[in-house]
């Protein structure tokens, strides 16, 4: 995997075109199974990673030239005594998975692959993200997901982590956050600046006080329907690279698609990204170049009524990954391709 700096190199001195025939010989996956379900209150979303893999993840990948190593799902600790602390349910518990995810996504940056995590729920970005941090330095984050996950531990309604996740990674933050146990490993990594939420429907009012107030990007369904999908991106990847180019963490929660797509999920909310418009979404990010981790979160198959459901969401994931590492609409085909003659 090329670093930050040659990427750069790359993007300024060649063509575009040089650059996406490049970056398909160098795309690796790594990816990192984390079946891990208590930061939030619904059974079901620790089996998201094995059920995603059953879909024909890796082979599909490797179908399209994509090089990947399966790194298998980390075990998590039980941990008996998790009393919530104030309003923060299984503190502790989240803390020690997180911890183990921030070490596993530093491993798979460091043997050069885009890094892959499959959740699991969305409280699994705070390793996710760190870890990636700690490998590659400073990020930018586009958070694809109906809901925000910026509560802090004093402002959140529900006391499930999988709706605070940002606030421990966001630097501005940090003189909100209380004492938690297992939280003292995590050092906050990412500017309020390098940040961009796209698919915002189901915000709470301290979340959007917190947005506001830090003056993050976001583009929310009102924008998505205003500005059409592509503008969206564009303006994104825009704002990510105006000074320099950083390697991007995609966080991708799979209740940003609309639930008629996507229903085998713990908190749907109507009005969502199209299959279409959450497809183009990772084909853009892809044709950066600069795309270095993704996580692929919230796919449930104990909900979603019925099999159907579950099939539709779990394969909307792969094709989301897919598109993450190349794969195009319009076919693709190996560059070493020659027609057969008669």
């Amino acid at each position: 995997m090329w670093s930050a700096r040659t990427l750069r190199r790359v993007m300024v001195t060649g063509s575009n075109l040089h650059l996406h025939h490049h970056r398909h010989h160098h795309l690796s996956a790594g990816i990192i199974g984390a079946p891990f379900s208590k930061g939030q209150p619904r059974d079901g979303v620790d089996r998201g990673p094995d059920a995603i893999r059953a879909a024909g993840l890796l082979l599909k990948l490797q179908q399209q030239g994509c090089a990947v190593k399966d790194y298998g799902n980390l075990e998590f600790e039980d941990v008996f005594e998790d009393a919530p602390v104030g309003r923060v349910k299984r503190a502790r518990a989240v803390g020690g998975a997180n911890q183990r995810l921030s070490e596993a996504v530093r491993a798979v940056k460091r043997d050069g692959h885009t890094s892959v995590m499959l959740g699991g729920d969305h409280s699994l970005a705070i390793g996710s993200i760190h870890g990636h941090a700690a490998a590659v330095g400073e990020l930018g984050v586009v958070w694809v997901d109906a809901h925000a996950d910026i509560n802090t531990p004093l402002t959140t309604p529900t006391g499930n982590i999988h709706g605070q996740p940002m606030s421990y990674l966001l630097r501005e933050l940090q003189s909100k956050i209380p004492v938690l146990p297992n939280f003292s490993w995590i050092k906050a990594c990412v500017s309020a600046k390098d940040v961009v939420y796209i698919g915002l429907r189901d915000v709470d009012p301290e979340e959007h006080f917190i947005l506001k107030t830090l003056g993050v990007k976001m583009f929310s369904m009102s924008q998505v329907d205003q500005l059409g999908v592509a503008k969206v991106m564009e303006e994104t990847c825009d704002y990510l690279s105006a000074k320099v180019k950083k390697p991007i963490h995609l966080s991708y929660d799979i209740d940003a698609i609309d639930p008629s797509v996507t229903p085998a999920t713990g908190t749907p909310v109507v009005g969502g990204l199209t299959y279409r418009e959450g497809v183009y979404i990772t084909e853009h990010l892809c044709q950066t170049g600069l795309l270095s981790a993704v996580d692929l979160v919230e796919v449930n198959p104990l909900r979603g009524h019925g099999e159907d459901g579950v099939t539709s969401t779990v394969d909307t994931a792969v094709a989301l990954l897919l598109g993450c590492f190349g794969r195009l609409r319009e076919g693709n085909h190996s560059s070493n391709y020659r027609l057969p003659e008669p």
